[in-house]
């Protein structure tokens, strides 16, 4: 299972998942599975860190693996 941060930090920038699924363009079902440890493309992890306004060079900061 790999680890992350994308919950707490969706959390603190008062984001719902459905939100951030819409921003990123990504269900929010993918959403949700990141948030459960699930794997995901690298082409997702970075619409997801993109759609929080974070630059992709903050990967390490939301996405442990």
């Amino acid at each position: 299972m790999g680890k992350n941060s994308l919950k707490k930090i969706r959390e603190s920038l008062m984001m719902s998942k459905a939100e951030l699924a819409r921003e990123a363009n990504v269900s929010p079902i993918t959403i949700s599975r990141i948030e459960e440890g699930m794997p995901c493309r690298m082409e997702t992890k970075r619409k997801i860190i993109l759609a929080m306004g974070f630059n992709l060079s903050d990967k390490d900061k939301i996405f442990d693996d």
